[in-house]
């Protein structure tokens, strides 16, 4: 196994030690070098080349933000960001991910966090897993203006209400590829939109946030009971389960606090498989960028008691990481596989197909 070189920047000389010694800790990798600010991690970058860097957010001189756009525009490679569990820091840490930060994690006391050892397992997980992005994907990304379709742009909808739901997973690199999809869709979308995206407590409601300020549709953070409205899209809450439920002629959120499934709370393969309850409703599922393979038992469950249910797949050539949509892929139930741009075009095309939408392209 390759050996993989680190560069650990924080201004705070007892974090750049302890984080080094974590990331030491483990055989694969390798501190080749550390920085106090942005500044000394751009020359850092040219002295050591590492293969990941590890960037705190808030930093004086240049900030953690500031450094990221200037790693992915003229050094891309994998960055994970060192957050404070503030709302500040939740809103800045969510910014980097948008500008190409492959993870993040919390620090779990502030900016000097003493006790950052209780994070250890999952600062060595992410950089191992760091590694293994799609770089060029979000260096790319990273220059372009997301691609609109002119279908989404020009679809016509129909004023009957519809039956349909759609379900969106997502994880590793899912923020941008939510960004992607959710602001090509018109305002009038004629269904509910449910969404799981792997992020600890504290951070969905900054991503839903932020996305409803870039999107035609509303986007929040889901909240236990409310009503699915269409033309709305439900982030689980970080740290909880989410699972759609039918009250009536209505559909609700269910969220609770349990075990983690597959190691994630909230899961994909726990909404997913709460709206194979669902009898009279179409269904409509995305897999994104992701590590691991959440979703693909999920998608198997609801297929089986709903083999109407049509499952879109991310594609190979636009994940950051392609875990979760190969997993998918490989119960051989997906019936569409395409590249990010395209998604929330063959979603609407389908719809379209099946009478809940009017427009021509």
């Amino acid at each position: 196994m390759n050996t993989i070189n680190v560069l650990v920047v924080d201004d705070s000389a007892f974090m750049r030690k302890i984080i080094t010694d974590i990331l030491q800790s483990h055989p694969r990798i390798h501190v080749v070098g550390t920085a106090r600010n942005g500044k000394d991690a751009l020359k850092k970058i040219d002295d050591y080349n590492p293969d990941v860097v590890t960037l705190d957010v808030e930093m004086p001189i240049m900030d953690g933000i500031t450094t990221l756009k200037e790693i992915m525009s003229k050094k891309p490679r994998p960055v994970v960001m060192l957050s404070s569990l503030t709302k500040e820091g939740a809103d800045r840490t969510i910014e980097s991910v948008s500008f190409g930060a492959v993870d993040f994690i919390t620090k779990p006391s502030g900016s000097i966090s003493l006790n950052i050892r209780e994070k250890e397992e999952e600062i060595k997980t992410k950089v191992l897993q760091a590694v293994h992005a799609n770089i060029p994907n979000l260096a790319e990304k990273q220059k372009k203006a997301p691609i609109v379709s002119t279908f989404t742009q020009q679809v016509k909808l129909n004023v009957r209400k519809t039956k349909s739901i759609v379900a969106i997973g997502t994880s590793t690199g899912g923020p941008r590829a939510l960004q992607q999809v959710l602001t090509q869709l018109p305002k009038e979308f004629p269904s509910p939109i449910v969404i799981v995206q792997h992020m600890p407590a504290g951070f969905t409601q900054s991503l839903a946030k932020r996305l409803n300020n870039m999107s035609k549709i509303e986007v929040k953070e889901a909240e236990d009971g409310e009503i699915l409205r269409n033309g709305t899209a439900y982030i689980a809450p970080g740290g909880y389960q989410m699972r759609v439920e039918s009250r009536g002629s209505a559909n609700i959120i269910r969220i609770n606090k349990e075990a983690p499934r597959n190691g994630h709370q909230p899961s994909v393969d726990v909404l997913f498989e709460s709206l194979a309850t669902l009898s009279s409703y179409q269904v409509y599922t995305v897999l994104m960028t992701g590590m691991g393979n959440d979703g693909a038992n999920g998608l198997i469950t609801l297929k089986n008691k709903k083999k109407n249910t049509i499952a879109i797949s991310e594609s190979k050539e636009t994940c950051v990481v392609y875990g979760m949509p190969q997993a998918a892929e490989k119960t051989n139930l997906v019936n569409f596989v395409a590249e990010l741009p395209e998604i929330s075009h063959v979603l609407i095309k389908q719809m379209k197909s099946r009478g809940e939408i009017n427009g021509n392209e």
